[in-house]
């Protein structure tokens, strides 16, 4: 608690607050003044006129401001009426008063017209000029970068002083690799004459790509945290602006603060929003704000050394947009690639995430990591947050195993919605998803099914829940693939006579992929060794892509080998289909009766599976 010597900081916004809140008082009690409060009886203005012309009155005062007469009649009442305010209704009741030899007088009510002219005229401009101090204030104070005063001034999330990150490397979890390229940003922060002395150089600045949620804000700060420096975090996006120069003066203005709080760390999410390659969507030309933002930015990154303790920190998820300038040697020096883990790192990742949750004894985050191939450190942070509250949500001391296996679910593909089936419609779903199931089985993959599902969640109607982590894909590969991807719908066309919407997505995906087969990875025979599909970023570069300049022959030649590749995925499905019916029957039959399979039940219909010989390539 303060003195009462302590002089009280008053907030700046304060005074034009209270300002405004007396003007409009001010404004209420002018306009309830200026309201006409005449004495005496109301009457009509004909029953003025009339009296005056038969002598009935004594005298009248015509109240100026109000348009109001109030007279004395003979009895020695006193009564008033309006009268409308113009120069000829005036003169009228004038002449008629004098008619009747009425002694009149007017009332000009001078300390009225002033009041009206105060409350109609001065007030409003005192008001809009209280008005626009409150907007300055508040932009200047509480709007920062966006706001009027501070156009061309980044604040940034600056993390300085006491309020430094208090992330380490030990809270992260899946990327070892990223943490040893890092550590030399650390050691050097902490000690810059180690590496001094052995003539090495530390990186001025890093670039972190990957794909979303896979820890790249997560790292940046533990770096800051384990360097224990100032952590300055922004987003590409706020140097952004339409009116040119301001996103360059942001720059400007982050880079003095980064000098000032030296040692530091810069973090900048998103980059590419700011660092895209110049000239890309048609945009041309030194005058462009984004242009002018991305020069500015390779200023200030020339215009300091590790020597100053200012490392720069990158992070984005299209590292093949940026300008070329950027990523040269001097700038980012380094490039580290932080993709989606592997099932060891998941199993650290849930490891990390669980380690502070009261876990059954029966928990097996080994397999729960063989669960979720493709997932990343935040979808397995979801996973464990899920669990957690099923388990609040059911009354349960412990998070069970049946809890994680729920929250990769609703992780994968949403809770469990609420569409009522029918039991033909559920039997449909149980028929397409089985038929996924039992082709993978056949392909020689049983042991990557790990549950199927024949229920409605978010906007799915059912899944197969695959393992494995393959890196690389041969060509019989990506083809075991179409294959288990019109398995679906396969299945409902042999086994029910015909197939549903339920195969739409799996028909988009089983389109893009044997294109991708065809055109990018020019995996077919027949067809020259040659790149029909350019890289599927190049369009938002402004660059023409290889599909959109392709002769009439080279995309009819292109169209008939996707054609041809997708109708063999099917017709395989239907023979493995027709090999393992029985398999196929009664996995269907479980799905009916309990909606979803896994664990040892499934293993064991599975086990009945009959595989065939792997196609060769030519087999298509």
């Amino acid at each position: 608690m303060s003195s009462p010597d302590t002089p009280r900081h008053i907030p700046p916004l304060l005074p034009a607050v209270v300002t405004v809140i007396a003007l409009l008082a001010l404004g209420a009690a002018g306009f309830r003044y200026l309201a006409p409060a005449p004495p005496g009886a109301e009457v009509g203005l004909d029953r003025v006129r009339a009296a005056a012309l038969a002598g009935d009155l004594q005298r009248a005062t015509l109240l100026d401001q109000d348009a109001v007469v109030v007279v004395v009649d003979a009895a020695g009442a006193v009564l008033h009426a309006a009268y409308p305010a113009s120069d000829v209704a005036t003169a009228q009741l004038v002449a008629d008063l004098a008619t009747g030899d009425v002694a009149v007088r007017v009332d000009p009510q001078v300390d009225k017209a002033v009041v009206g002219v105060l409350v109609t005229v001065v007030l409003p401009l005192i008001l809009l000029a209280a008005l626009f101090a409150i907007v300055l204030v508040a932009t200047r104070d509480g709007a920062g970068a966006g706001g009027v005063a501070g156009f061309g001034r980044l604040r940034g999330r600056q993390a300085g002083g006491h309020d430094r990150p208090d992330v380490r490397f030990s809270d992260v979890a899946g990327i070892d690799e990223a943490v040893v390229e890092l550590r030399e940003v650390v050691d050097h922060l902490r000690d810059p004459s180690r590496l001094a002395t052995l003539g090495g150089r530390p990186p001025k600045g890093v670039l972190l790509a990957g794909p979303p949620g896979v820890g790249k804000t997560l790292v940046a700060r533990a770096v800051a945290g384990e360097a224990g420096v100032a952590f300055f975090h922004v987003a590409g996006a706020e140097f952004v602006e339409s009116l040119v120069g301001v996103g360059a003066a942001r720059v400007r203005d982050l880079f003095a603060q980064v000098r000032e709080a030296a040692p530091a760390i810069v973090f900048i999410d998103e980059v590419d929003a700011a660092g895209r390659r110049r000239g890309a969507g048609g945009a041309v030309g030194g005058t462009d704000e984004r242009e002018q933002t991305l020069n500015q930015l390779l200023v200030e990154m020339d215009g300091f050394s590790v020597d100053d303790g200012i490392v720069v920190l990158a992070a984005t998820n299209r590292p093949d947009i940026l300008d070329p300038a950027l990523l040269r040697p001097g700038r980012f020096d380094r490039q580290v690639e932080i993709g989606r883990p592997d099932l060891a790192a998941r199993q650290a990742i849930l490891t990390l995430h669980a380690g502070t949750r009261p876990l059954h004894p029966d928990v097996d985050l080994a397999a729960l990591a063989g669960r979720t191939p493709g997932f990343t450190g935040a979808d397995l942070a979801a996973v464990v947050n899920e669990a957690s509250l099923l388990a609040a949500r059911t009354g349960a001391t412990q998070v069970t195993q049946s809890h994680l296996v729920e929250g990769v679910d609703r992780v994968r593909s949403g809770p469990r919605a609420s569409q009522v089936l029918t039991d033909a419609e559920r039997h449909r779903v149980a028929v397409h998803e089985a038929g996924h199931a039992v082709v993978v089985a056949a392909l020689g993959r049983a042991a990557e099914v790990t549950r199927v599902q024949a229920v409605p969640r978010g906007r799915t109607l059912g899944s197969v829940t695959l393992g494995g982590d393959a890196v690389l894909r041969a060509a019989e590969d990506l083809r075991d693939d179409l294959v288990a991807l019109l398995a679906g719908r396969t299945a409902e066309r042999d086994r029910l006579g015909s197939a549903s919407t339920l195969g739409e997505d799996d028909l988009a995906r089983a389109t893009g992929l044997a294109r991708d087969l065809v055109g990018a990875h020019a995996l077919v025979e027949g067809l020259p060794p040659r790149r029909l599909l350019a890289p599927r970023t190049a369009g938002h570069l402004g660059e023409a892509t290889d599909d959109a300049v392709l002769g009439a022959d080279a995309r009819e030649r292109l169209d008939t080998a996707v054609d041809a590749e997708l109708v063999a995925a099917e017709a395989r499905a239907s023979s493995l289909l027709q090999v393992n019916g029985a398999v196929l029957e009664k996995l269907v039959g479980e799905l009916d009766r309990l909606e979803s399979v896994d664990g040892h039940r499934l293993h064991a219909l599975l086990a009945g599976i009959i595989p065939p010989a792997r196609a060769t390539a030519g087999q298509r």
